[in-house]
C-alpha cells in the first residue's frame, strides 16, 4: 500500500459501511483521517463502526441521504463532533432492477435517481459551505463506467451515474478558484453486495466487458479515491478518473 496522509483531515463516506464505501473508511484512517460513516443500515452501520474503531476516530451517523434535511443534520453532526469537514466521498447507490426501459417501474426509476444522483446533490450541497469556511476541501463522487457507455437493461443506473458525472464537472468548474477540488470515478462493476441486485446474466454482461478479466477490487477504488482526497491532487478538478480494466473507450 502506498503511504497517502490525509492526517487532520474529517471525512465523511456515504454508505461506508460494506463495499466500496468500507474500503473508502480503511483506507482513510489508514492515512491519518478520522472518517464519519454515513449509512441508512444501523446495524451494518454498527457492525462497521466496532470493526474499524481501533484503527482511529470512527463517527457513525446513521442517515437517510435521499432526505435532504437529513442531510444538513448530518453535516452539522460531522462538524459538531469531528471539528471540521474536508474530504466528502459520495458512494451511496443501488443499481435497480434489470428491465428494458420501455418495462421499466417508475417507482424503481425515481428511486434509483433520489440515492444516486438527487442525494450526491444533497450532499454536495451540504458539505461545501463547510469546505468553504475551512479554505480546503476535496470531494470525490463515485459514478461509474455505466455513466459514460449506457448499459443496457440498466438505464436508470446509467442515466444517473451519467448525472453524476456532470454534477461532477459543473461544481468542480464552480468551486475551481478555491482551494476545493471535485472529481469522480467511473469504475467498472467490483463484486460487493450491489450484486445482489443483479441477474446473473447481466453480471457475466460486465465482466465480458472488462479487458483485463476480471472485476475491480474495492481496494483499488479505495486507493484511487485516497489520492483524489489528498493535497498531492490539486490540480485536478471537475475530472472524470477511469478504473475499469481498459473498458472505457474514453
Amino acid at each position: 500500500m502506498n503511504k497517502i496522509d490525509l492526517s487532520g483531515r474529517v471525512g465523511v463516506v456515504t454508505g461506508g459501511a460494506q463495499g466500496i464505501g468500507r474500503a473508502v473508511a480503511e483506507r482513510f484512517l489508514a492515512s491519518g483521517a478520522a472518517v464519519a460513516i454515513w449509512d441508512i443500515d444501523a446495524k451494518l452501520l454498527a457492525r462497521a463502526t466496532d470493526e474499524l474503531k481501533d484503527r482511529g476516530r470512527v463517527l457513525p451517523i446513521p442517515v437517510d441521504i435521499t432526505d435532504s434535511d437529513a442531510v444538513e443534520r448530518a453535516v452539522a453532526a460531522t462538524v459538531s463532533a469531528l471539528g471540521r469537514l474536508d474530504l466528502l466521498v459520495n458512494n451511496a447507490g443501488i443499481t435497480g432492477p434489470v428491465k428494458k426501459v420501455w418495462e421499466y417501474p417508475v417507482d424503481a426509476w425515481r428511486q434509483v435517481m433520489a440515492l444516486d444522483l438527487d442525494a450526491v446533490f444533497y450532499c454536495c450541497r451540504a458539505a461545501v459551505p463547510a469546505m468553504l469556511k475551512n479554505g480546503y476541501g476535496r470531494i470525490v463522487n463515485v459514478a461509474s463506467i455505466a455513466g459514460k457507455e449506457g448499459n443496457p437493461n440498466a438505464a436508470a443506473y446509467s442515466t444517473a451515474k451519467a448525472g453524476v458525472i456532470g454534477l461532477t464537472k459543473s461544481l468542480g468548474k464552480e468551486l475551481a478558484d478555491t482551494n476545493i477540488r471535485v472529481n469522480c470515478v467511473t469504475p467498472a462493476a467490483a463484486k460487493t453486495a450491489i450484486f445482489d441486485q443483479m441477474t446473473e446474466q447481466h453480471i457475466n454482461y460486465m465482466l465480458s466487458k472488462i479487458p483485463v478479466g476480471r472485476f475491480c477490487q474495492v481496494e483499488e477504488i479505495a486507493a484511487l479515491i485516497a489520492w483524489l482526497s489528498s493535497e498531492d491532487c490539486s490540480f485536478s478538478t471537475g475530472a472524470v478518473f477511469d478504473i475499469s480494466g481498459g473498458r472505457a473507450t474514453y
